[in-house]
């Protein structure tokens, strides 16, 4: 029902108070033979005001129930926009930029033609060095394709690839602390160098990993529920694995 509709109905249901209230006037004054018919009257039109009482209470109630849907959808939006403005703002590295000349290559049939970007990404090395630090490579869409629809929900290949970089500023975050000896470091990151060494166990020994403290620490990203949804995205590409032991779970780089 319009917001016109339920203008109409108020304005009725103003117009037979109105009535009745001029019928309980007039049978003060009524012969009594005339009681009965005005009484009668008086009958209906309660009836009809109850009915258009009853009517006007549904019509309030479904009002509501879309105010409460339109509020989520707000919510959804708002957040879409958020994902939008985060995505403009820290822009993987690894995407085309707009005017960027297209890449061309040797084709497999040694023609010259298109090559698909992400052929042609760097690769971020695994380095087993000790100062050097291991990246997560970013997820071709090949790889996005493979990924069940269940698991995506609406995250885009964009976005998680933006999630694979927000996961390598945290790992380089830690390891640039983790690679320096404790007594150059001021007391906040002697503190995280402490936590870092108290998180490794035998198990850890030459891996690359995280947890969500340093998601937190080095990184915009929320850690919620859709950050686990793409944790197991990342998990099904072979990214990642969790590894948990002293109640604390290890995000381990592949």
């Amino acid at each position: 029902m319009s917001h016109c509709e339920l203008e109409d109905i108020t304005l009725h249901l103003n117009d037979r108070i109105s009535s009745t209230r001029r019928v309980l006037e007039l049978r003060t004054i009524a012969k009594d033979q005339d009681k009965r018919v005005i009484l009668g009257k008086i009958g209906q039109d309660i009836l009809a005001i109850d009915g258009l009482l009853d009517q006007f209470e549904k019509s309030v109630g479904r009002q509501k129930d879309l105010l409460k849907h339109l509020k989520e959808l707000e919510g959804f939006f708002e957040e879409d926009v958020q994902d939008g403005k985060n995505l403009r703002d820290n822009m993987p590295t690894h995407m085309p930029r707009k005017g960027q000349p297209a890449v061309h290559g040797i084709g497999s049939a040694g023609q010259s033609g298109p090559v698909n970007v992400q052929a042609v990404q760097p690769v971020h090395t695994r380095k087993t060095s000790k100062n050097q630090i291991r990246e997560m490579e970013f997820i071709t869409s090949p790889e996005f394709d493979t990924i069940p629809q269940y698991m995506k929900g609406r995250l885009t290949y964009e976005q998680l690839n933006t999630a694979v970089e927000s996961i390598n500023t945290a790992v380089t975050g830690k390891y640039k602390i983790l690679n320096q000896p404790a007594k150059t470091l001021n007391n906040a990151t002697r503190k995280l160098h402490q936590r870092y060494k108290e998180e490794e166990n035998k198990d850890t020994k030459g891996l690359f990993f995280i947890v969500e403290a340093d998601i937190k620490e080095f990184t915009q990203m929320k850690v919620d529920k859709r950050f686990q949804s793409i944790l197991s995205m990342l998990r099904h590409c072979q990214r990642l694995r969790e590894q948990r032991g002293g109640g604390i779970t290890r995000y381990v780089l592949l």
